[in-house]
């Protein structure tokens, strides 16, 4: 079976989906993964087919208007219509690789939503995927892109609604756009969500919940549809060497704290490093600083106890620390929790929040700290709840369950049973 894969953002948007994709491939199937510049090694790594759109993730997060975005609904709005033409671009690569890919299947993340209109115009199945419950109506919590802890019954359905309605409206204006400049998709099918698939004999398309139930437990009154199966992990790295700093600094003295915040970049990353430098002082922590997409940075002079570090695979650095501190986002939330490290989240936006209430209620750390008021006192607090005996306990529970559950195998098995079990070839 030949699949087409599409995700985009940073590397927390893609690293599952190479890790989904390689569970497919060992499943014998033929498997191209599209997304923005950046990512190729690590496709190839894997034994996928790597096909690279223009868009750059990285660039675009650096703009203003990106930054506006993480900030506030109003900046959401104003980087939807500031990058209207390139996401215009985006539609118009995805179109022009499907054609020359012509898939079976395409497994798609909400960003590449056109993925399903796409599937129709080539008589293709398309899944929806998603990393996060904020795609599918439930009246238990409210939707995670939103604040609120808990609206009632039918306040957290509406919310779940109201977010669908604004996202694809957003889109929608988009895709208008883009079918205005690409007639040859002048026979594929409308529709009224962007989240829900397409398959050519008219049969209700399965949605993949790329998450932990431990973490979210499934909403009851979702129907047999939706497949919480666990986040898509890659299998550990046992051959990644590290450099001789990291490993002298690991070998030299007690588990560090990790502190790194991803692709979110702050206002002041040098006035951010030595908050985070003073607030491990105080907590009386070594500490392994990550730099990611300018979150961080190094600084000159500091203390013998603080690693700055470029990269590392987490799977392998996480099992090495005390504690994790990072903004939040779905994968290093799973990675942290994965091996059983005590998390605290200094969310900046969007579902980041949500993870960091769910850690909280977990016991698996302290309340989230938003990164915009945080300070040396509350981070130094923060660090030392982390790592209190029964604080460390629950999370290295939490861990043994989330090791157990083999999410990047359960999402192909579900793939394998509505497309293979259909009778649409298999490779061999």
């Amino acid at each position: 079976m030949n699949i087409l894969i599409f995700t985009f953002g940073s590397r927390g948007d893609v690293q599952p989906y190479v890790a989904l994709g390689t569970a497919l491939r060992r499943g014998g199937h033929q498997v191209c993964l599209s997304t923005g510049q950046g990512f190729d090694d690590m496709i190839a790594a894997h034994g996928l087919t790597a096909a690279p759109l223009s868009i750059n993730y990285r660039e675009l997060i650096d703009t203003p208007e990106a930054q506006a975005a993480f900030r506030s609904m109003s900046g959401k709005f104003r980087a939807m219509r500031a990058f209207k033409d390139v996401v215009c671009e985006q539609f118009r690569e995805m179109w022009e690789l499907s054609r020359e890919v012509r898939p079976d299947v395409i497994i798609y993340h909400p960003k590449g939503f056109i993925a399903q209109d796409i599937a129709a115009a080539l008589g293709a199945v398309a899944i929806p995927t998603t990393l996060q419950p904020s795609y599918v109506a439930t009246s238990e919590f409210p939707n995670p892109f939103l604040p609120f802890t808990n609206l009632g019954a039918f306040g957290n359905k509406l919310s779940h609604h109201f977010i669908e309605r604004l996202t694809f409206w957003a889109q929608r204006n988009m895709e208008g756009r883009w079918r205005k400049e690409m007639p040859a998709r002048a026979n594929s099918t409308s529709r009224g969500t962007f989240f829900g698939g397409h398959d050519p004999e008219g049969r209700t398309v399965p949605r993949l919940h790329g998450y932990s139930s431990i973490i979210v437990n499934r909403p009851r009154d979702w129907t047999a549809r939706e497949h919480i199966t666990g986040y898509w992990f890659f299998e550990p790295n046992t051959d990644w060497e590290p450099a001789e700093d990291l490993h002298r600094f690991l070998a030299t003295g007690p588990p560090p704290v990790y502190v790194g915040f991803g692709s979110m970049p702050a206002a002041d990353a040098q006035s951010q490093t030595g908050m985070v430098i003073e607030a491990l002082r105080q907590a009386g922590q070594r500490g392994i600083l990550a730099t990611g997409w300018g979150g961080l940075k190094p600084l000159a002079g500091s203390a013998n106890d603080v690693l700055f570090l470029d990269v590392a695979p987490h799977d392998w650095l996480f099992q090495r620390c005390a504690a994790v501190v990072h903004h939040g986002g779905a994968g290093t939330t799973h990675e942290g929790l994965r091996w059983g490290r005590p998390t605290v989240i200094c969310p900046l936006g969007v579902d980041q929040p949500y993870w960091g209430r769910r850690v909280n209620a977990l016991g698996a750390g302290p309340p989230p700290l938003p990164q915009k008021s945080l300070n040396v006192a509350d981070l130094s607090r923060a660090i030392g709840e982390s790592l209190k005996p029964g604080t460390v306990a629950r999370a290295a529970k939490l861990g043994e369950a989330i090791r157990a559950e083999g999410g990047a195998d359960a999402a192909a098995a579900v793939v394998n049973g509505f497309v293979v079990g259909a009778g649409r070839p298999h490779a061999s």
